[in-house]
């Protein structure tokens, strides 16, 4: 089930709310009960598009549940070396299984390639969002382990925290650390309602009218095999992407921080306009918050970070990005993605620093984005040599300079090219801060569920729906 459909708008989140705040709040009264009625609507959520895997789930939860116990218990008693072997025992446990569903199949492949044998390839399917939720489970346990934050005593909130549905399938990642407290005691109000629903239409806005729009004219181009796209068309088709990227992801995490509101949750914010960075280092700062933050945490500060020599430092930097490409999917173009960011951002570190602070600030922000859309070549496609085939006919050695199609495409939704390059700005923030508030109300009373109809509409109108970090 995904947010821009019929099914969760029309029946599962309405019957969801009716039940949180009639049963939870009105009969029950009791945060129990309200979890309860979060964590059966989350596993039912899950278990719409993935029938199988909620038994993986159940079982992961239910071991890590046990683990953590461990890891306390033996902490509690000064038993360093146990609850120490307890928490290796977790981690190893959570990156199996993690390997497993995602990576046995490519290392398979790869062994096949490499010593020229033919193993038989298991072909499993991904379970939905693995990636993220394997990521908030060991997030809990290593901050366990060090004592940052305490156990968790019952299971119901505790499988609340994996399989919550606002952050489940595509984050943002979520630190235990961070809403332990809102999982045995959060307060809801009108007021949190209605600024969560806000932030939820304004997510699937981003969804269904930009990223579902511009993303159609990136596969179109993108279909056509890079031979026969021309430089026009190559351009286009990822500038197409890089805005379908952005408006995809950070329009779910909108919708997942605003779905959190509304049941009285408070997530981190996920994304802070990140094409407006004018460095590869500002970029990622603004990019996919939590994952940024969760590897330098639990990876790259547990490796030394920046307090080591230069050299230990670059290997650090590259093996955050290695595993940062690794994370993003089982493919060697994910790799070279995650490794392209990694040379960048050493680069940017020891050898352009002084040089990049001389270059006027519109020059920085150009070149960044220039960067930018060349690393999502490499993380659009479907594989290595075809990312190398669109960065050809991105630079000449396709179809010509222009072609017809191109023209086309271009003419044809140049519109919501502008429209999608001026709502990844903050330029719209700075409009309505210089509108009068009585203005701004009475806007959002007509905007908002005119945006929320046209939503439905094209919801119902286009089959082009996909969600990109759905497969991560």
């Amino acid at each position: 089930m995904v947010f821009s459909s019929s099914t969760f708008l029309i029946v599962f989140l309405p019957l969801t709310i009716v039940l949180y705040y009639v049963v939870g709040e009105v009969v029950a009264r009791s945060t129990t009960v309200k979890n309860i009625i979060l964590l059966i609507a989350s596993l039912l959520f899950y278990a719409w598009g993935e029938p199988v895997y909620i038994i993986l789930m159940l079982l992961s939860i239910l071991f890590n549940f046990v683990a953590g116990k461990d890891i306390d218990r033996a902490r509690q008693a000064g038993n360093r070396k146990g609850a120490k072997t307890a928490f290796i025992i977790a981690i190893i446990f959570n990156l199996a299984v993690l390997g497993f569903f995602k990576y046995f199949g490519f290392l398979v492949e790869n062994i096949n390639a490499l010593f020229h044998i033919q193993l038989q390839i298991p072909q499993l399917a991904l379970p939905i969002g693995i990636s993220f939720y394997s990521f908030q489970i060991m997030s809990y346990i290593i901050d366990l382990y060090r004592g940052e934050t305490e156990v968790q005593e019952h299971i119901i909130p505790f499988a609340l925290y994996i399989s919550l549905f606002p952050q489940l399938i595509a984050g943002p990642i979520v630190k235990y650390k961070d809403i332990a407290a809102q999982l045995d005691n959060r307060q809801e109000s009108p007021q949190l309602f209605s600024q969560g629903m806000l932030r939820f239409t304004v997510g699937l806005s981003k969804k269904l009218l930009l990223a579902n729009t511009l993303g159609a004219v990136f596969t179109t181009i993108q279909a056509s095999g890079a031979k026969n796209t021309s430089v026009l068309g190559a351009w286009l088709g990822i500038i197409c992407y890089t805005l379908q990227i952005y408006f995809d992801f950070s329009g779910y995490s909108d919708m997942a921080i605003g779905l959190g509101k509304v049941f009285g949750f408070h997530f981190n914010e996920n994304f802070n306009y990140p094409y407006i960075a004018t460095s590869v280092t500002d970029f990622w700062r603004r990019w996919h918050i939590s994952l940024s933050t969760w590897f330098k945490e639990y990876v790259y500060i547990p490796l030394g970070g920046n307090r080591c020599s230069t050299p230990r430092v670059i290997l650090n930097l590259m093996i955050v990005w290695f595993l940062t490409g690794m994370w993003h999917g089982a493919a060697w173009n994910f790799i070279a993605w995650g490794m392209f960011y990694g040379v960048l951002l050493i680069l940017e570190k020891y050898v352009l620093a002084a040089v990049i602070e001389k270059i006027p600030k519109v020059l920085r922000h150009i070149v960044t984005l220039f960067i930018v859309m060349i690393g999502w070549v490499f993380f659009s496609a479907p594989n290595l040599s075809e990312a190398v085939d669109y960065l050809g006919a991105m630079f000449g050695k396709g179809a010509g300079v222009m072609d017809a199609n191109a023209k086309y495409l271009l003419t044809s939704n140049l519109i919501m090219l502008i429209i999608g390059i001026f709502a990844a700005t903050p330029l719209y923030k700075k409009v309505i801060a210089r509108m009068q508030p009585k203005t701004v109300n009475r806007l959002r009373i007509v905007v908002f569920p005119l945006l929320f109809l046209l939503c439905i509409v094209f919801m119902i109108s286009e089959t082009y729906n996909p969600f990109l970090y759905f497969r991560f």
